[in-house]
């Protein structure tokens, strides 16, 4: 699937899910969406902000509006984030398949990874306390080789 086809799957489920709620689909969650969709990284609010300035120029969105859209697509699942205390949040799609992050508590960098030894064994945690996991968020903190 390459990415128009993506977005306009996504941007279905988007129409749908606001459906349901009963609320008005706008452009502007669409625009956020498709920013989080293309980003190579993760983005913060600003980030997307910028982004969506910088594609859309002549666009009324302001940084209160990317916040809702932002507050909106997450709870709905399209979008996921990670907490940086302080320093806020900063988003991804909920398109890709599953991983975990590595976070630099120095710089902020992000390095997303998946290892089936430690899905194994937290799925063996899980049983052996009575759980079954529906679903995790795995986030190890550290210092990256340039902040060490």
């Amino acid at each position: 699937m390459n990415n128009n086809e993506e977005f306009e799957d996504i941007k279905d489920e988007l129409k749908k899910i606001v459906k349901q709620k009963g609320l008005k689909y706008t452009e502007q969650r669409e625009i956020v969406l498709e920013v989080l969709l293309n980003a190579k990284g993760h983005l913060t609010a600003e980030e997307i902000y910028n982004e969506v300035k910088n594609a859309n120029p002549d666009s009324n969105i302001g940084i209160a509006t990317v916040y809702r859209s932002l507050s909106f697509l997450e709870e709905v699942h399209l979008i996921t984030s990670i907490t940086f205390g302080t320093d806020g949040k900063k988003y991804e799609s909920n398109t890709k398949n599953h991983h975990d992050h590595l976070i630099c508590v120095s710089c902020g960098k992000i390095v997303e990874f998946m290892d089936e030894e430690i899905e194994k064994r937290q799925t063996k945690v899980a049983k052996e306390n009575g759980f079954v996991i529906t679903n995790h968020v795995m986030q190890l903190l550290g210092k990256c080789s340039d902040c060490q």
